[in-house]
């Protein structure tokens, strides 16, 4: 992967602009979700086609490729994205840092509604991660006044990277996520 790591990016726009060409859905109805290093995936997709996605849910994720090493079990993960101690791959991760790439869009173009989730004890994707992007989104994006998309995130506490939560937690979390995609896509429900 290493330096080519932009080529999951673009497979990932491509798939997205295939199901909104073929009318299987709309840019304004497009959700994406990952975790971990899906959350990467997505947080990163956002940040270079923001047009593309109505909404993000990134669980876990990735987001400050600059540092991700210096933190609990990030050096084990170099071999697959790189260290930016190295000059050569700090050039690389520098372009797809969903932290480091966050920007004012042009026109009315918005970013699309955000939805971070963590957990306060996760060891392998410490939440500063989310932390940060969130801070960062808020700070660069928050201000605009185009920008109504909602952007948050949810810090559920007692919990780590995902395995092992109690079932009563999964299903709070889950019942968060779909309110939070329900609100956007402006869904009704029928009783």
């Amino acid at each position: 992967m290493l330096g080519k790591k932009q080529n999951v990016f673009d497979d990932f726009h491509a798939a997205a602009e295939y199901l909104v060409q073929k009318r299987y859905t709309t840019s304004e109805k497009l959700i994406i979700s990952g975790g971990s290093n899906g959350g990467l995936l997505v947080a990163a997709c956002a940040n270079q086609r923001p047009e593309l996605f109505k909404c993000v849910v990134a669980h876990v994720g990735v987001m400050d490729m600059l540092r991700f090493h210096k933190f609990t079990i990030g050096h084990a993960w170099t071999t697959d994205y790189g260290c930016s101690d190295k000059e050569e791959e700090f050039q690389w991760l520098i372009k797809y840092s969903p932290l480091h790439n966050v920007k004012v869009l042009s026109g009315e173009t918005q970013y699309p509604a955000t939805l971070l989730l963590t957990g306060d004890h996760d060891d392998r994707v410490v939440p500063l991660h989310s932390f940060k992007f969130i801070a960062e989104l808020q700070h660069v994006l928050g201000a605009e006044s185009k920008q109504t998309n909602p952007l948050m995130v949810l810090i559920d506490t007692k919990s780590g990277h995902g395995a092992g939560k109690p079932t009563s937690k999964i299903i709070n979390e889950t019942a968060d996520i779909y309110g939070f995609i329900a609100r956007i896509l402006n869904i009704q429900w029928n009783e």
